[in-house]
């Protein structure tokens, strides 16, 4: 306020010596009583109009427009009083000549005192200096963003196209992209951000190409689709995810096959606490069934999946009318605990329920784990799906849906022997006429599901190493988890009975490279014979009881296109279902007496695909060997 009064003094007096062309004009001394009268009125008038409320630092353009509305109301309210009390002679245009002169006062004074602010925090707290890879509209918002970050401070932008090179945004330079390493060094840069949010993942991977090599660490901001769904802001930065890196644009879903089979109906997920299971029934509860029935083993998964759904149905009915249905966003969630293995309870709830569509999510998917545990494998894949499939005949359901792995094709462990023998099953009772439809959903690896390689990498890389890799020529076929719920949901408005259904994924993706890159986009180095020095060391710890190196979508080469261009409708051959079901019933007395040699063997007749590696560890035999001399002890006593 005192730098504003000396500003509205000078005004004054420059008004009349700009206009008279003499530094104290005669005219001024009979119009002194001008200097106090703008003192009392422009000051209060610019606190009217709010001038003093910002905080400086953080000021913008609209302060600009506080000092010109100010600067107007009061000159008039000046000229106003001027006119009323007939006080003196003012030129006309000195009041013109004050305006001007008060805005530029005013508004230079604040400039210098803003850029002398923000230089002042800038100097007192240590930022990393970062370089912004996309000048656009993104990019200007990250930059904006940033000014007033404790973290991070924008030196210079770079940009692929031509014609922005050499112009500045946001006071900052625009590069070309092949001037980063020099760039790096000048600014001594230690992170690129990268605001490229609408390309797509072929373009963004040419970029992250071009950036692996480079000694900084290389983050990314929020995808267009988390802006503007509202997941993330613009200046919430993310690690490069493996999507990124993959260069494999998502497959866009078919809003018509989506609701099909999901939109005013009773759905049930099993599994619904894992991390399939769960995004089925995000992706199911936008499309707004009537009733959603949550299945699940798991009290705590159930308890986490049940209240982030219940959040969503609150923010669903904030944007929407349906709240007037009586439910919030008008979808009845119906969180049940139960086992899969249980017939009589999943025919009970999917009868009082009055389910028409069931998704079957419910499966253990470690291999290892499962590999150690095949008794447990076989009744929670195989025992699970087939008493699934039963109740939802029972019950007189409409479709059902089974959540597959291309491990099933041509198996050599125990979890894809179960899959591809759960396959069967499903069609070998599509063959029976019955009134459910049938149907599979086969794809590869899950990009940051339980257990995917993606997060393991990350805590390895953060932990600083090493990195595991099991085997140097290990690949395997990705696609995310909205990718893989879209498709199961997709493929139950395409069935028609004993379908099997394979997303178009693309080509595979080589583990080992997966893990360079994910360790230079961090901006560490890989430590190998040629580079000692470097900060993450890659380890081969080999490939485990039934890995394969590499993973096939179809046993057979007989697929055919389907309704959605990215999806392959697969038939294969299989037993009749009586001969499916008398080796179910005897693989139900070998588990029960936990027979392990006759389990597997039972397996390797059922599933004539299935070749088991040699190197099944010893203790397996050992543990199913004790639990069966418990069993015969328990019976003789």
């Amino acid at each position: 306020m005192c730098s504003d009064t000396v500003a509205v003094l000078a005004a004054v007096w420059a008004s009349f010596a700009i206009r008279l062309g003499e530094w104290w004009p005669g005219l001024l001394q009979d119009a002194i009583w001008l200097f106090p009268l703008a003192v009392v009125i422009l000051i209060p008038t610019f606190a009217a109009v709010g001038l003093y409320r910002p905080i400086l630092r953080y000021a913008d353009e609209s302060l600009l427009h506080t000092i010109v509305l100010g600067a107007s109301a009061g000159l008039l309210l000046m000229m106003a009083v001027w006119v009323f009390m007939r006080q003196g002679i003012v030129p006309r245009s000195s009041w013109l000549i004050a305006w001007l002169v008060l805005i530029a006062l005013i508004g230079s004074g604040r400039l210098l005192l803003r850029r002398y602010l923000r230089r002042r925090f800038r100097l007192s707290v240590p930022r990393t200096p970062v370089i912004i890879y996309g000048a656009g509209e993104a990019g200007a918002q990250l930059a904006q963003a940033l000014r007033y970050s404790s973290e991070f401070e924008p030196v210079v932008f770079v940009d692929d196209n031509p014609q922005l090179w050499g112009g500045i945004v946001l006071g900052l330079k625009v590069r070309a992209p092949f001037k980063l390493p020099r760039l790096i060094v000048r600014h001594q840069a230690g992170l690129i951000l990268l605001a490229l949010p609408s390309v797509s993942h072929r373009r963004r991977q040419q970029v992250l190409d071009s950036l692996a090599n480079l000694p900084v660490k290389v983050l990314a901001l929020p995808t267009l689709a988390e802006l503007t769904s509202g997941a993330r802001r613009i200046d919430e930065l993310r690690e490069i995810e493996v999507e990124d890196i993959l260069g494999r644009d998502s497959v866009q879903p078919n809003p018509e096959l989506l609701q099909a089979r999901v939109t005013g109906k009773t759905v049930m997920v099993t599994g619904a606490g894992g991390s399939i299971g769960a995004e089925l029934c995000r992706q199911i509860l936008l499309l707004r069934p009537r009733q959603l029935v949550l299945f699940e083993r798991s009290e705590y998964a159930l308890y986490v999946i049940e209240q982030e759904l219940r959040g969503m149905l609150i923010n669903m009915a904030l944007t929407s009318d349906s709240s007037s249905s009586g439910k919030k966003g008008g979808v009845e969630l119906v969180p049940l605990l139960g086992s899969v293995v249980h017939r009589r309870r999943l025919e009970v709830v999917m009868e009082r329920f009055g389910v028409e569509t069931v998704y079957h999510a419910a499966a253990y998917k470690h291999v290892p784990i499962v590999e150690r545990n095949p008794i447990e494998g076989v009744r929670n894949n195989v025992f699970g799906a087939w008493h699934a499939a039963e109740a939802a005949i029972a019950a007189r359901v409409e479709t059902f849906v089974l959540v597959s792995s291309d491990k099933a094709v041509r198996p050599t462990n125990v979890m894809g022997a179960t899959k591809r023998l759960a396959e069967m099953i499903l069609q070998g009772l599509a063959g029976e006429n019955h009134v459910t439809r049938f149907c599979m959903v086969r794809f590869g690896n899950v990009l940051d599901s339980s257990g995917s390689v993606a997060p393991l990498f990350r805590e390895q890389i953060r932990r600083g190493g090493p990195v595991t890799v099991t085997h140097p020529e290990v690949d395997r076929y990705f696609m995310t988890i909205p990718e893989a719920a879209q498709l199961v949901i997709q493929a139950s408005a395409l069935a028609q009975g004993g379908d099997l259904f394979l997303l178009d994924m693309g080509e595979p993706v080589r583990i080992l490279e997966l893990a360079r890159r994910m360790i230079q986009l961090s901006g560490l180095t890989v430590r190998d014979d040629a580079h000692p020095e470097g900060d993450i060391e890659i380890q081969f710890t080999g490939l485990r009881s039934g890995e394969k190196l590499r993973e096939e979508l179809l046993i057979g080469a007989n697929d055919a296109p389907a309704e959605h261009p990215m999806i392959r409708r697969a038939r294969e051959g299989h037993p009749p279902w009586p001969v499916i079901q008398e080796g179910l019933n005897q693989l139900d007395a070998a588990a029960h007496d936990f027979d392990y040699p006759a389990v597997r063997a039972l397996l390797r007749e059922l599933v004539t695909e299935y070749q088991p590696g040699n190197d099944i560890e010893d203790w397996v035999w050992r543990q199913e060997a004790v639990g069966k001399q418990e069993i015969t002890k328990r019976g003789e006593g």
